[in-house]
């Protein structure tokens, strides 16, 4: 079947802001694991967020989880930008939000983390987008 000019335009369209809509979920993503990686160039965000004391072991561990999220936030800007890494990020993502959503279930869903879970919460359906786009490119 021969393609007329405005039904090749009208593809073009939906193409491009598809392509618009998958980098906005992306974006979105990142900006979820922005503000815990700001803590790793930011180690007071880690006591005023926390109230763990620079001294305290679970200072470092607080730092290093500070680099994971940096990682995620390096992940997700990458798969903004090129679709060849978007079904790890999406896996990569979905392993950082969802684990810590069972993880705060489990403990009984403590309320200083429930802006958190929130967060996350609120973001499930733009890694479900994000993942199945990425799946059924």
């Amino acid at each position: 079947m021969p393609l007329s000019a405005g039904s090749l335009r009208r593809r073009t369209a939906f193409d491009n802001s598809g392509i618009v809509i998958d980098r906005l979920a992306w974006a979105l993503l990142a900006l979820l694991h922005l503000p815990p990686a700001l803590a790793l160039a930011r180690p007071g965000m880690i006591e005023t967020l926390y109230g763990v004391p620079r001294g305290a072991p679970t200072f470092l561990l607080l730092q290093h989880r500070a680099a994971l999220f940096l990682v995620m936030l390096v992940i997700c800007l990458w798969a903004m930008a090129d679709q060849g890494v978007r079904r790890l990020a999406s896996v990569a993502a979905a392993l950082s939000m969802l684990s810590f959503l069972i993880l705060y279930w489990l403990a009984g869903a403590p309320a200083a983390l429930r802006p958190i879970a929130l967060a996350d919460l609120m973001l499930v359906p733009v890694l479900a987008f994000a993942g199945w786009r990425a799946y059924s490119a």
